[in-house]
């Protein structure tokens, strides 16, 4: 078991950052390794999982950062709040669903149903009598911590006869604007205020997938939860005999809508973006396809295996020594530094049709190296291998301003025009946009190795992945801890 603090910006301690053989070997069954870290400068929703396999599939849970006892939210405290973690359920092992398909180098079958606090909801003859309940009272302003917990899908959320207002994401305070309908990638968290004003009665919370990849199977049920008006003094709209309101949910292929509800979200105030830049970088994203080995049958369409990459190199973990053990004690060939600052092979990342030539990535452990203090520039850009997708991109250790995002080849002349450089929005997980790109800035001020990858675990099961490996600054405030006493033994 390994665990991750997702979004935790836990300075020089790299060790409890929890993906395994990237950090850390995994614990032992039967062991223990206690993870230390200070937070610092965070308030607001965010959360852990396990990093290992498909486990985070039912190992996770909510990590709230409240204010300090002398500090407050920057909005009036809310009545009650809620945390809401949206999960994926598989009827069998999701472990034993990730072996076979990398086995067989087929897709893993999709989920089952989505949860919502553990529960399918109504929709589900399985939970129905245990649906998650959220207790109101009218003219309340309730705050809901919304977390996407989901392996391998992103969400559209909304409330039956009432608006949101997002207020924070990925525990970072946001300009307030007021939206029917949220979307969530895996891993990014959305708080919201909800105010009760409607007619006394029960109203579902729904969600279902935003689906962005054209004639990819995919989950298509929908999960639900109850926001359950209490001792209003009043009767009920409908009562415990008769449904709650249904909210409308955007279609499954509601690009627009992510798009429009993405841009909404920006720092509450003007920024001051680092520059200038030391590294433009410029990496690819997105799936391919390998070749069966010989003598063997594989799953993956006209008999390949499936795979992803980043600048066409397939990310593979380790397997005797963590990287970041390999590189404080100075061990060799366990890890490379050349991964590509840009494609090998520029093409037209976005076309109906790549050259099939171009399909198959080239496996292997590669980082780029930052110094210290650096300031990154990061050109994420989607490609259409396969089947072009939205991707949820998290690097762990940082969060970092978003300037830009757009459909189609990122164009560096006509494009930066668009960059928001007064109060683009501080995230530690970007939706690429289908087929599309998005520019990313931040600091290199926490050293260590840090795994940058797509947050579909079907994506990072395939290669899509790989680490910056930040070096230590000038003096002890500046560098990587020693590593713990108990830190795990391969």
């Amino acid at each position: 078991m390994r665990v991750d603090r997702h979004g935790v910006r836990q300075m020089r301690t790299a060790w409890a950052d929890g993906p395994e053989f990237v950090t850390q070997c995994p614990i032992r069954p039967g062991g223990s390794y206690t993870y230390r870290f200070t937070i610092e400068g965070q308030e607001g929703t965010l959360w852990w999982h396990a990093h290992s396999s498909w486990l985070r599939a039912t190992v996770h849970g909510a990590l709230i950062i409240y204010p300090r006892d002398a500090s407050s939210y920057p909005f009036p405290k809310p009545h009650r709040e809620f945390p809401v973690i949206l999960g994926e359920w598989w009827n069998e092992d999701p472990i034993s669903v990730v072996r076979r398909a990398t086995r067989t180098g087929a897709a893993p079958n999709v989920s089952d149903a989505f949860t919502i606090n553990g529960q399918p909801g109504d929709l589900d003859n399985c939970s129905n009598k245990d649906t998650t309940v959220f207790p109101v009272a009218l003219g309340e302003t309730n705050l809901l911590r919304f977390i996407n917990a989901a392996l391998n899908s992103e969400l559209f959320v909304s409330i039956a006869g009432h608006m949101m207002t997002v207020v924070a994401a990925d525990a970072a305070y946001t300009k307030p604007f007021t939206t029917p309908v949220l979307m969530l990638g895996p891993g990014q968290t959305t708080d919201v205020f909800v105010t009760t004003n409607q007619p006394p009665g029960r109203y579902y919370i729904a969600a279902h997938a935003y689906a962005s990849a054209q004639g990819v199977a995919f989950d298509n049920t929908t999960t639900t939860a109850v926001l359950e008006y209490k001792n209003s003094g009043c009767p009920t709209k409908n009562g415990p005999g008769l449904p709650p309101a249904f909210p409308v949910l955007p279609a499954f292929n509601d690009t627009p809508t992510a798009t429009a509800f993405a841009a909404g979200i920006r720092s509450p105030h003007p920024v001051q973006i680092p520059g200038p830049v030391d590294h433009h970088l410029f990496f690819t994203v997105g799936l391919g396809l390998f070749n069966c080995p010989p003598g063997r049958r594989c799953g993956g369409p006209n008999g390949t295996r499936f795979g992803a990459s980043m600048n066409n190199v397939s990310f593979q973990l380790p397997t005797g020594l963590s990287i970041l053990q390999a590189h404080h004690l100075g061990v060799p060939g366990v890890f490379t530094t050349d991964f590509p600052a840009v494609p090998p092979v520029p093409f037209d990342y976005t076309a109906a049709n790549v050259s099939r030539g171009l399909w198959q990535p080239v496996m292997g452990t590669k980082l780029y190296p930052l110094k210290y203090g650096s300031v990154v520039q990061l050109v994420l850009q989607g490609t259409n291998i396969f089947a072009g997708e939205e991707h949820p991109m998290h690097i762990h250790g940082y969060h970092f301003y978003v300037l830009a995002t757009g459909f189609g080849n990122f164009d560096p002349e006509r494009d930066a025009a668009r960059f928001n450089l007064v109060d683009p929005p501080l995230r530690n997980t970007v939706g690429v946009p289908v087929n599309g790109w998005a520019v990313i800035r931040f600091v290199a001020d926490n050293p260590g190795v840090w795994l940058v990858h797509c947050h579909l675990d079907v994506h990072i099961t395939w290669g899509l992945a790989m680490a910056f490996l930040v070096e230590n600054g000038v003096g002890e405030l500046q560098s990587l801890l020693p590593p713990p006493a108990d830190l795990p033994l391969c």
